[in-house]
C-alpha cells in the first residue's frame, strides 16, 4: 500500500528536487517492499513508513520548511526516540552555520519530506555540507561519520539539492576565530551545547602554550564539575584540555587568563578537546538566566553518533 503524497508547500524554498520528470520512468514502488541500497545492503520494514508531525524537540530540524516527516527515516532509525537520540549531536554543528543547507542535508536524511518515495540528497551537497564543516568538526575532535559517507548518495538522478546552489561564503582573509570560542551566549544555544558534550566545568586557566597545532590549556587546581560525563575524579586532579588546532586561530576567552570559565569538552582518545569556551560573566543577562536554567535543565537522552 502507498502512502498519500503530503502537502510539501515549502519545497520550492528550502529544498529542490532534481530532475522530477525521470520519477515517471522509475519502476514501480512500495514502500512494503522497500529495498535501499545506499545503507546497510537494504533493509525491510514489518510496516510502511509513516508520515509523522515533526516534534518540537527535534530542534535539529526546526523551520527547515516542513512540519511533517516520514518514519521510518532514511538512516533506518524506525522510532522517534532513535531519531532524537541521533540527531541531537548534530545541533550544535547546525549553529556553527559552516555551510549554508547543512540543516537541508541533515534534515533530509533525519526527517525527509513525506512524499510517495525516498529522495535522497544529491551527492555533490553531501561533499559540499561535509568539505565545509569538516575542519569545525576537526576542531570539536570529531571525524565525519561512516553513515553519511558521500559515495552512498545519488547523482545524476532525483536528489534533494541546495536551494539556488548555495555556496558558502567567500573568506574575507582574516583568520576564522577558533570554533569552541565562537559561540552567541544564549540560552538555548547554550543549554543545547552542555547536553552535547560529554563533560562541563567552571574554573580558571592558569597557562596556555602552544602544542604543534593545538593550544594547550592548563587549568587551576580549584574546578567545579557541572557534568561529570567521561570525566573521572582522578582526572580533575590535573585535567589537561587541548583547543584543537587552534594554535593559530583567535579565541578572545584566552586572551584574560584572570576570569573563570565556563568550558565544555569531550575525551578523544587520551586528550580532553574544548569544545566550547564562555567566560563566566556574571553581568550577562543571558548568561545568568541560563545557569538558572540549567539547574532544573534535563538533556535529552541521545547517542553520540561521531564515535
Amino acid at each position: 500500500m502507498k502512502l498519500h503524497l503530503c502537502l510539501w508547500k515549502a519545497v520550492a524554498m528550502a529544498l529542490m528536487v532534481m530532475s522530477l520528470t525521470s520519477l515517471t520512468r522509475s519502476s514501480e514502488y512500495e514502500y512494503l517492499g522497500w529495498k535501499s541500497d545506499l545503507f546497510n545492503n537494504g533493509r525491510i520494514y514489518d510496516k510502511p513508513p509513516q508520515c509523522v508531525e515533526i516534534p518540537d524537540d527535534l530542534r535539529l530540524c526546526h523551520n527547515v520548511g516542513y512540519s511533517q516527516m516520514l518514519l521510518p527515516n532514511l538512516l533506518e532509525h524506525e522510532t522517534m526516540t532513535e531519531v532524537k537520540q541521533q540527531a541531537g549531536s548534530w545541533v550544535p554543528l547546525v549553529h556553527k552555520n559552516c555551510h549554508p543547507s547543512t540543516q537541508v542535508f541533515l534534515c533530509s536524511l533525519f526527517a525527509p519530506v513525506c512524499m510517495d518515495r525516498p529522495i535522497y540528497p544529491c551527492r555533490f551537497l553531501c561533499e559540499e555540507v561535509r568539505d565545509a564543516c569538516t575542519p569545525i568538526m576537526e576542531a570539536f575532535g570529531f571525524p565525519w561519520p561512516e553513515m553519511l559517507t558521500c559515495d552512498k548518495f545519488p547523482q545524476g538522478e532525483v536528489c534533494i539539492s541546495a536551494p539556488n546552489n548555495t555556496k558558502p561564503s567567500v573568506a574575507t582573509g582574516l583568520p576564522k576565530v577558533c570554533p569552541p570560542c565562537d559561540h552567541a551566549v544564549d540560552v538555548d544555544g547554550i543549554l543545547e551545547h552542555i547536553c552535547a558534550s560529554d563533560f562541563v566545568i567552571k574554573t580558571k586557566i592558569k597557562e596556555v602554550k602552544r602544542e604543534n597545532l593545538d593550544r594547550k590549556v592548563i587549568l587551576q587546581k580549584k574546578k567545579k564539575t557541572l557534568k561529570m560525563g567521561t570525566l573521572k575524579k582522578k582526572d580533575m586532579k590535573k585535567l589537561i584540555l587541548y583547543l584543537k588546532n587552534g594554535a593559530d586561530c583567535p579565541c578572545s576567552q584566552l586572551d584574560n587568563l584572570s576570569n573563570h570559565y565556563l568550558i565544555m569538552g569531550r575525551k578523544v582518545e587520551k586528550q580532553h578537546i574544548i569544545t566550547g569556551i564562555y567566560k563566566w560573566d556574571k553581568s550577562s543577562k543571558e548568561f545568568k538566566k541560563t545557569m538558572k536554567k540549567l539547574r532544573s535543565h534535563k538533556c535529552p537522552a541521545f547517542e553520540n553518533v561521531f564515535k
